[in-house]
């Protein structure tokens, strides 16, 4: 009896790999090909972007802060205090950057376009654009995961910005750091490497976040029952989503 549960749940693990699979591959096919809906592309950029610098731009700013607190209580134990900028700057550009970027977009974003077009599925709204000769797919999906993976690296390098003049704020007004010492080693360290791999691991992410979104919300059913699950489940596996990409990604850029 377990093994007969396993064997379901593989199996239907598999299946919901699949249908994300043909779920993208149609996004793609259709939206690629002309006729363009500017309009909706210019709005979930605006939605995507603007939107989401306040909550970016605090996350960068606090984490930035935290993690040079952090850093000069363990460094100064060592008389190491001189690599707090270098560190502070590799993880902000490496890691926590696009990583807490995608997860709070997740939590925000994500969330948001699941309601949208789960609403729209379970009002039969989309099966109204396909009476109108309206391709779902081309309308709805391809536009957000346009914006979505060209525009969350920009959200990305503004998150690193932040973080590290966060962790400048904290260094100079706080700890007493020389301003001079505490650019140049800030600088010395940064490598192109560093920030494109946090804008590759970027686009990644904001593909993922808005495919994952899309594909709750258009399966939905059962109502605003139905729609609640389906954010949740959205929320979720973004989040999941990320982390493992963003170690499996790590393993490939470094």
């Amino acid at each position: 009896m377990f093994l007969v549960r396993v064997g379901r749940l593989f199996i239907s693990f598999l299946a919901s790999i699949g249908n994300v699979a043909v779920f993208m591959l149609r996004s793609l096919s259709f939206g690629f090909a002309p006729p363009y809906y500017w309009r909706q592309i210019l709005q979930q950029a605006v939605q995507i972007g603007y939107f989401s610098l306040p909550v970016v731009g605090m996350t960068a700013l606090f984490t930035g802060m935290a993690m040079t607190l952090q850093c000069y209580a363990g460094f100064s134990e060592f008389t190491a205090e001189n690599a707090i900028p270098s560190v502070v700057m590799i993880a902000m550009t490496r890691e926590l950057g696009p990583v807490l970027t995608a997860l709070m977009v997740a939590g925000r974003l994500g969330a948001s376009m699941t309601a949208e077009i789960g609403t729209m599925k379970v009002t039969e709204q989309i099966d109204a654009l396909t009476t109108l000769s309206v391709n779902s797919y081309k309308y709805l999906v391809f536009p957000r995961l346009l914006t979505g993976t060209t525009l969350l690296p920009f959200l990305v390098f503004i998150d690193d910005i932040i973080g590290i003049l966060g962790g400048y704020l904290v260094g100079v007004y706080h700890l007493n750091f020389n301003a001079a010492n505490y650019i140049r080693n800030t600088f010395e360290a940064l490598t192109f490497s560093d920030i494109s791999s946090g804008l590759v691991k970027g686009a990644v992410f904001g593909f993922l976040i808005c495919l994952m979104g899309c594909y709750q919300g258009y399966f939905s059913k059962g109502g605003a029952e139905g729609v609640g699950r389906a954010t949740t489940n959205s929320v979720v596996t973004s989040s999941i989503l990320i982390l493992l990409f963003d170690c499996i990604l790590t393993f490939i850029l470094f």
